[in-house]
C-alpha cells in the first residue's frame, strides 16, 4: 500500500498530484531545484527535498538524485507528472529496482511507445491506421528522399525518441530535404540524445483529436472519450476541449475503439493517451501515444466527473479501476487554456522574470491549476507554463463564454503572457463554430 508519494516534478502538476494525495490521506514529498526553492509546490508538500541546481539535468532530470530524495524521505511511490522523466523507461525501471511504486505504466510500455517507429509498427499490427511514412528510421537524406517520393510532399521529419512537438521539421519540396534532414537530426540529438528520425506525410489542415485511456492490472481497459487539441503553436497545444466539436459519431466511436485496441496491444496499465490526426473526410491516423498523465487531463475530469490522478494512485497500488465503460459518459462540456510566460507578438518567445501581480477569477464552472503566485520568479530553465484555466458548462457555448470572461478578468503583470492571444482565439468565429485545425496559428488565423 502507498503511504507516501514523491512527485518528481514542479509547478502546477506537482500541486495537482498533491491534492489527490491529500484526498487519499497520503503523505506528500516535493523535490525542488535551487531555482524553485520558494515555489508554491515546495510549501504545499509535507516534506521537501532539494535535488540540485537550476538546470534540469542537474535536478529534475537527475535520476540518482530523485531516487536518493525518495530514500531519504521514505517515500513508497513516485509520481512523475508530465515532462521531465515521465516518459523515461529507464527511470520507471530504476524506481522499481529501488523498491518504489512508479505511478504510471510499465517500463516496457513506455519504451515501446516512446520509440515512435516501434509504436507505429505495433499500432499497425493492431489494425490501427498510421500516418503514411517510414516504418523504420531513415538512415540518411537519400533514403528520406526516396520515402518522400513514395508518400508525396509535403512531409515532416520527426525524432524517433521525440515528444511534445520538439524537433519536427516540415519539408515542402524535394530540394529542401537534404538541409532539413541535417537540421532534424541535429535537433533530435540535442533534445533527446539520439539523432534518429523518421518521416511522415504532412497532412493538410488536420484536426488533432486524442483519446484518454486507462488500464488496470486486472485486465480492464477503458476510454474516457476524446479531447480536441488542434490549436497549437510549434506542435504544442494551447487550447483543449471536450467533447470535440463537430465530430461525427462514427468517427468518435472509431477513435475510441482504436485507442482501446492500441492500449490493449501493449498491455497498458494506468493513464495514457492515444493521439490521432483526423482529416476533412473523417479518416483518422494514429500519431503517437503519451504514456503519462496529460497536461489537458482536467477537461476530461470536468466532463466525466472522474478524478484521473486518484485513479492513477489506486491502480498503481494494485487496485481495480472503479469504472465500467458504459458508466463513463460526457456529461457536460469543458475547455482549457494554457497560459505561458511567452510573448505571442514575438513568435511566442519565452518571457522569464518575476510575476509582480497575479489576479485570477473564481466562481461557478471555473477551475484553475497554477504553479505560480504573485512574487514567483519564472526561470529560464524550464517550460514557461504558468497556469491552466479550465471552464465547464452544460453546453459548449456556455463553457466557451465562461472562458472568454475568465480570460478578460485574468491579470498578470511582470512577464508577458499568452493571455492576449487566447482572448483572440476565444473571440474568433472559427473557435466559436468549432472549425479548427492544427495549422491555424502558423497561418495567422488569430493574429491581431
Amino acid at each position: 500500500m502507498i503511504r507516501s508519494v514523491l512527485v518528481a516534478n514542479r509547478g502546477e502538476i506537482a500541486r495537482r498530484v498533491f491534492r489527490a494525495c491529500r484526498q487519499l490521506g497520503l503523505k506528500t514529498v516535493a523535490v525542488f531545484s535551487e531555482a524553485d526553492r520558494d515555489s508554491p509546490h515546495v510549501r504545499e508538500a509535507d516534506q521537501a527535498m532539494a535535488i540540485g541546481s537550476a538546470p534540469a539535468h542537474d535536478s529534475y532530470l537527475n535520476i540518482d538524485r530523485i531516487l536518493e530524495a525518495a530514500r531519504t524521505s521514505r517515500a513508497d511511490a513516485i509520481h512523475p507528472g508530465y515532462g521531465f522523466l515521465s516518459e523515461n523507461w529507464r527511470f520507471a525501471e530504476a524506481c522499481r529496482r529501488a523498491g518504489l511504486i512508479f505511478v504510471g505504466p510499465s517500463p516496457d510500455a513506455i519504451r515501446q511507445m516512446g520509440d515512435k517507429t516501434e509504436a507505429r509498427r505495433l499500432m499497425a499490427a493492431a489494425g490501427i491506421v498510421v500516418v503514411p511514412g517510414s516504418h523504420e528510421t531513415v538512415a540518411d537524406a537519400g533514403e528520406a528522399e526516396r520515402v518522400a517520393r513514395e508518400i508525396g510532399y509535403p512531409v515532416i521529419l520527426k525524432a524517433v525518441a521525440g515528444g511534445g512537438g520538439i524537433g519536427m521539421t516540415r519539408v515542402d519540396k524535394p530540394q529542401d530535404l537534404s538541409t532539413a534532414f541535417a537540421t532534424a537530426t541535429r535537433r533530435a540529438q540535442a533534445a533527446f540524445g539520439r539523432r534518429d528520425v523518421y518521416i511522415e506525410r504532412y497532412l493538410d489542415r488536420p484536426r488533432h483529436v486524442e483519446i484518454q485511456v486507462f488500464g488496470d492490472g486486472k485486465g480492464t481497459t477503458v476510454h474516457l472519450h476524446e479531447r480536441e487539441c488542434s490549436i497549437q503553436r510549434r506542435h504544442q497545444k494551447l487550447v483543449e476541449e471536450a467533447p470535440a466539436p463537430n465530430l461525427a459519431p462514427a468517427v468518435k466511436d472509431g477513435l475510441a475503439g482504436a485507442a482501446v485496441a492500441g492500449a490493449r496491444a501493449v498491455g497498458y496499465v494506468n493513464a495514457g493517451t492515444l493521439e490521432f490526426l483526423v482529416d476533412a473526410a473523417g479518416d483518422f491516423y494514429f500519431l503517437e501515444m503519451n504514456t503519462r498523465l496529460q497536461v489537458e487531463h482536467p477537461v476530461t475530469e470536468e466532463v466525466t466527473g472522474l478524478d484521473l490522478v486518484v485513479a492513477q494512485l489506486r491502480v498503481a497500488q494494485g487496485e481495480r479501476l472503479p469504472w465500467r465503460q458504459e458508466e463513463i459518459a460526457q456529461r457536460r462540456a469543458a475547455i482549457e487554456c494554457r497560459v505561458y510566460a511567452e510573448d505571442p507578438a514575438k513568435g511566442f518567445l519565452p518571457s522569464p522574470g518575476k510575476v509582480e501581480r497575479l489576479e485570477l477569477p473564481s466562481g461557478e464552472g471555473i477551475r484553475i491549476e497554477s504553479g505560480v503566485e504573485a512574487g514567483s520568479v519564472v526561470p529560464v530553465h524550464y517550460d514557461p507554463l504558468l497556469f491552466k484555466l479550465i471552464t465547464h458548462g452544460t453546453s459548449r457555448a456556455e463553457a466557451v463564454e465562461r472562458m472568454a470572461a475568465v480570460l478578460e478578468r485574468s491579470v498578470v503583470e511582470g512577464v508577458r503572457t499568452t493571455i492576449p492571444f487566447l482572448r483572440r482565439v476565444l473571440a474568433s468565429d472559427a473557435l466559436r463554430q468549432g472549425r479548427v485545425h492544427t495549422q491555424m496559428v502558423e497561418q495567422g488565423a488569430f493574429d491581431g
